[in-house]
């Protein structure tokens, strides 16, 4: 690869250990993957941020990174397995509190902003059409790549922290034009309702699609809350990084000839794949990705006056300036008089759960994966309203 003087410089330590580490790690990965050259990015998000996943070895690795390692972008984290503040009314025990402040303090240390969030475009880390960035989140990177027209691969935790620490990452994949080209073509024969059924749709063409970058016609409108829970589901069950959706996306690209169709019976039978028989539902989450300030007040809506089941926890999932916004327009003060939980900084797929509930009903196609491979919970995808009727009943 060709350096910059700036970036040889990095290279061979004379901006310190952590950069020159970072350097070595980013130039890595391009000769693997035969870069040409490092492009700079204007903003980065880091995955890997729960002290559940990280544990101790991976806390010794930030820690020597934050010996003198600053980050050099805008830096934002993925959640992290609690509510920072409040993490005692969550049933958070002692310990992983102390150790996962361990993990925030030291990536503060390095400039992060330590907001920990899987939406940090809802959050102020929101770039335009065409910027390179280095996002680790997979729902985030899809979101950004296909909502946004960003650029960026999806990121590991590692190969996230040096490229903040550097504000490059090497020219491959779908930081290249010609690699964000679409290759199968999806015709959605049903109409589509909720944030669930944008969730099952990404479960069927995921599936069927694998890594590939679909296209997708037949959806005539669609929101923000819409696109951000099919950007999640169509990483986690296909790893798509990337899709077109007509006349909703901005990426131009051609079509493809191979065509597939997804009609209602295909969503119905990727429901009935997330359903398990027999769920005893008694943890019920909204928020995979984090909810935004419109879903809040909707959930805050359905919940005024009522109350939640005996034996039943709610966790609403958030970012916490979207917390703190829902504080202020009145709408955590209605959902915790219900007897739910207006949870910031943290999620259903990396707190620690694991033995704490058996049945988990949630609007994301996403939660219900990690709910059954990390924490063993039955799982049922319903839509918000439906969720919360169960939660009061």
């Amino acid at each position: 690869m060709d350096l910059s003087r700036e970036e040889q410089e990095m290279l061979d330590g004379k901006y310190g250990k952590a950069t020159k580490k970072s350097m070595e790690i980013i130039t890595t990965l391009g000769e693997i993957y035969g870069a040409e050259r490092l492009i700079s990015v204007s903003s980065v998000q880091i995955a890997g941020v729960s002290y559940h996943n990280l544990g101790e070895a991976g806390l010794e690795y930030l820690a020597g990174m934050a010996e003198d390692g600053r980050t050099k972008v805008l830096t934002t984290l993925n959640p992290a397995g609690m509510d920072l503040v409040e993490w005692k009314k969550h049933g958070i025990n002692n310990d992983f509190a102390r150790n996962q402040q361990r993990v925030v303090d030291i990536f503060n240390r390095m400039g992060v902003v330590t907001t920990c969030t899987c939406t940090p475009y809802l959050i102020g880390n929101l770039p335009h059409y065409g910027e390179h960035i280095a996002w680790a989140e997979s729902s985030a990177v899809c979101f950004a790549n296909s909502v946004i027209g960003a650029l960026t691969n999806r990121e590991g935790g590692p190969s996230a922290l040096a490229a903040a620490l550097t504000g490059r990452t090497a020219e491959y994949g779908l930081h290249l034009r010609e690699n964000r080209i679409a290759q199968v073509k999806y015709e959605v024969q049903t109409k589509l309702e909720d944030t669930d059924d944008f969730g099952l749709l990404g479960h069927v063409i995921g599936v069927r699609t694998g890594k590939e970058i679909p296209y997708i016609t037949g959806i005539v409108s669609v929101t923000m809350e819409k696109l951000k829970s099919f950007s999640a589901s169509v990483a986690t069950y296909g790893g798509v990084a990337l899709f077109h959706m007509e006349n909703i996306t901005p990426n131009r690209t051609l079509v493809p000839d191979r065509t597939e169709v997804v009609t209602r019976e295909d969503l119905d039978a990727a429901r009935m794949t997330l359903d398990d028989d027999e769920a005893d539902i008694d943890f019920i989450s909204i928020g995979c990705p984090h909810a935004s300030i419109k879903e809040i007040a909707r959930v805050a809506e359905l919940l005024e006056g009522k109350r939640v089941a005996e034996g039943k926890t709610v966790w609403i999932t958030t970012a916490k300036p979207t917390k703190e916004l829902a504080i202020m327009m009145g709408y955590y003060e209605t959902i915790e008089n219900a007897g739910a939980f207006l949870v910031s900084d943290a999620c259903c797929a990396v707190a620690p759960l694991k033995e704490r509930f058996k049945g988990l009903m949630t609007d994301s196609a996403k939660a219900c994966f990690y709910a059954r491979g990390k924490n063993k919970f039955k799982t049922e995808i319903r839509s918000i309203e439906q969720c919360l009727e169960e939660a009061v009943t």
